[in-house]
């Protein structure tokens, strides 16, 4: 019976992966009426804290991109990069890792991957090196972020046990560390654009040839004139949070009693309610501040794509949580040994689901439970959060195709095969080399 579940769990996954956007929201519910109806099966916690605080730094995210501090960030990451353009490949994906961390999405990247190629191109740097790696890093400041869902899922799930501190201290120099794997595997990737024979053939076309030399002098519009305030009241609010983490002390405690949303048995304050507090208090400040509209927030590209990620996360996760609660006992027995004599071979199974969820948050909350249940370490559980990216193997993230479709010469691109593209190398080898890392520094910490 169980295996027969297990499918309908994978065609579930399978089927919405290919519908996108909320494909796998709704494609998980229905196999969770079939599990609850037909198996019988009772279903489990519904994610509502890790919806949450999407909900909350996704709306945050948005409104400082409805007040133009979007813009404003992008301008100072243009001028990061144009600074020293031989360096581009080593530049770009530290660039595009640090937005990650402070925004908590990969999404805030798009504006920086055609300045990425572009730079490159100028400079005559094959683009799939930079490019490829930029993307990778940017998924990889995902599971270094304070205010990402995937981190907040990690904090609650190891309540009690790890604090957020304990997280970025290893997977922020873990990540970091990836990424520079990445970027020496990606330095000398391919040909050279003037021995490359695609990009030859292209440069045969005069109009091909004068677009890609020309000039781009683009007028930039004057920012508003809450850009710049809401970028540093963002930035309050991630400091905020991680002072919250770093410090937990500080927060107020109440009497004990019985665990609600927001606050532990014992009284303190959860991490997750922290993060939705300071960040929806964030953007109502910016909102105030900058005298920036809510339509104008309701209509930004960032709040679009977290209300995508919500119902997506919101029913695949329920499902997946259902499916394992009901087999716990199976799975723990045929799986418990072999994880605890070697807890890295847990990494393989986040990775893989990551590849199917293609979010890192989905597959933190849906997998990392089994972790605690079969007995591994906290600070095992926090080196292999890493592997949760593992989004990148099939080629249909939207940061992926962007950046494919901002490479004008054509050097990153998908292969004959689906899975021989330009992102897999370098995210095969950051992403491991980061895991590595993670349990080299959770030994040195723990």
């Amino acid at each position: 019976m169980i295996w027969l579940q297990f499918a309908i769990l994978l065609a579930a996954i399978l089927i919405g992966a290919r519908m996108k956007g909320i494909g796998m929201g709704v494609t998980g519910m229905i196999a969770l009426a079939l599990y609850i109806f037909l198996f019988r099966m009772r279903p489990a916690e519904p994610p509502v804290d890790v919806v949450f605080i999407i909900l909350a730094v996704v709306s945050t995210a948005a409104t400082m991109q409805a007040a133009g501090g979007m813009d404003y960030l992008v301008r100072i990451a243009e001028k990061i990069l144009r600074r020293n353009p031989s360096m581009i490949t080593l530049m770009g994906p530290l660039v595009t890792y640090c937005f990650t961390v402070f925004a908590g999405t990969s999404h805030i990247n798009y504006s920086l991957l055609p300045v990425i190629s572009e730079v490159a191109i100028k400079k005559r740097i094959r683009p799939e090196r930079p490019l490829s790696i930029s993307v990778i890093a940017a998924h990889l400041g995902i599971t270094s972020s304070p205010v990402s869902a995937a981190t907040a899922a990690m904090i609650t799930i190891l309540a009690g046990q790890i604090q957020l501190v304990h997280i970025l201290k290893i997977c922020i120099p873990a990540c970091i560390i990836g990424i520079l794997a990445g970027v020496i595997v990606v330095w000398k990737k391919g040909k050279e654009l003037d021995k490359d024979p695609v990009f030859l053939e292209k440069m045969k076309d005069p109009e091909f040839a004068r677009e890609l030399d020309a000039e781009r002098t683009k007028d930039e519009q004057p920012l508003p004139r809450g850009a710049k305030a809401s970028v540093l009241i963002f930035a309050a609010a991630f400091i905020l949070v991680v002072l919250a983490g770093a410090f937990p002390g500080l927060l107020p405690t109440f009497k004990p009693g019985a665990a609600t949303l927001s606050v532990n048995a014992n009284g303190t304050i959860k991490m997750a309610a922290v993060i939705e507090l300071v960040m929806l208090a964030a953007a109502g400040l910016m909102l105030i501040v900058t005298r920036t509209s809510t339509a104008a927030v309701a209509k930004a590209s960032l709040f679009s794509a977290g209300a995508q990620a919500v119902v997506s996360i919101f029913g695949v996760v329920w499902m997946s949580a259902t499916f394992m609660q009901a087999n716990e006992a199976m799975i723990e027995g045929t799986l418990g040994n072999m994880v605890r004599s070697a807890p890295w071979t847990f990494s393989i199974a986040l990775f893989i689901l990551s590849m199917l969820l293609f979010s890192q948050a989905a597959t933190t909350k849906a997998l990392m439970p089994l972790g605690v249940l079969l007995g591994i370490a906290p600070a095992n559980l926090v080196a292999m959060f890493p592997a949760t990216n593992g989004d990148f193997v099939l080629p249909g993230y939207p940061t992926l195709l962007a950046a494919i479709s901002f490479d004008r010469t054509g050097s990153t691109h998908i292969g004959k095969f689906l899975v021989n593209h330009s992102f897999m190398v370098p995210g095969l080898v950051s992403v491991a080399t980061s895991v590595a890392a993670g349990f080299l520094l959770a030994n040195l910490y723990w």
